[in-house]
């Protein structure tokens, strides 16, 4: 017998900013998020509560509940607010592979002054307006491929997954190590880490591996 689906979350933009019962509102929903936000930069995403928020405004937890249903709406409003920090976006003229270079370059600066977005992207979230103004922007730069739109789709989020994995890169710890392994069971890999390796290329690899993928998937239309 197969479980029925979780149902859908309700989008926090669909609501109003805050619930129509109670006090006047002490807070803006604007201030609940940078709270949030500056909360996130300082000591991570786990840091972030209702209730740690709540402390850092000076109010009660429960008085958050007029404006959030929930953790999940305060992270959606969290990941709209950073998505804000892309504009002014890249021109969309010229070479499309170059402008979404450029774009992949602005994003990853953006999850290098926010690390905790990289946790968030993984996770079911409703898109908020400016991430919908990103997706916007990408299709104006793609407009001149012919590919299929959703094609197009999977390009974009295609190269914000390589973006986040080069940002998680850049955090995380040093490479993983094979003591106490016999590699002789694996010899293709044994030969991979002995062979004398040459010296390497002065070249972007965040670069190649964008092109790399947008090519892939777009064709050499650039």
């Amino acid at each position: 017998m197969t479980s029925s689906p979780e149902p859908v979350r309700p989008s926090i933009w669909s609501r109003p900013a805050r619930g129509t019962r109670g006090p006047a509102p002490t807070h803006t929903r604007d201030e609940i998020v940078a709270a949030a936000i500056a909360m996130a930069d300082a000591d991570g995403l786990g840091a972030v509560s209702m209730r740690a928020v709540a402390t850092a405004l000076d109010t009660g937890a429960g008085s958050l509940y007029r404006y959030l249903t929930s953790r999940d709406d305060l992270l959606d409003l969290m990941a709209d607010r950073a998505a804000g920090e892309l504009r002014p976006y890249p021109e969309a003229t010229g070479d499309w592979l170059d402008a979404m270079l450029r774009i992949a370059r602005r994003q990853l600066e953006l999850y290098r002054r926010h690390r905790w977005l990289v946790e968030i992207l993984p996770r079911p979230t409703a898109f908020g307006p400016e991430s919908l103004a990103f997706f916007d922007h990408c299709l104006a730069v793609l407009r001149p491929v012919p590919a299929a739109t959703t094609t197009k789709f999977e390009a974009i989020a295609m190269t914000t997954g390589v973006v986040s994995l080069f940002a998680r890169s850049e955090v995380a710890g040093p490479p993983a190590r094979f003591d106490g392994i016999d590699l002789a069971a694996f010899p293709n890999l044994a030969s991979a880490l002995t062979a004398p390796q040459a010296p390497p290329a002065q070249r972007d690899l965040f670069e190649a591996t964008v092109r790399g993928v947008l090519r892939g998937l777009l064709g050499d239309a650039g």
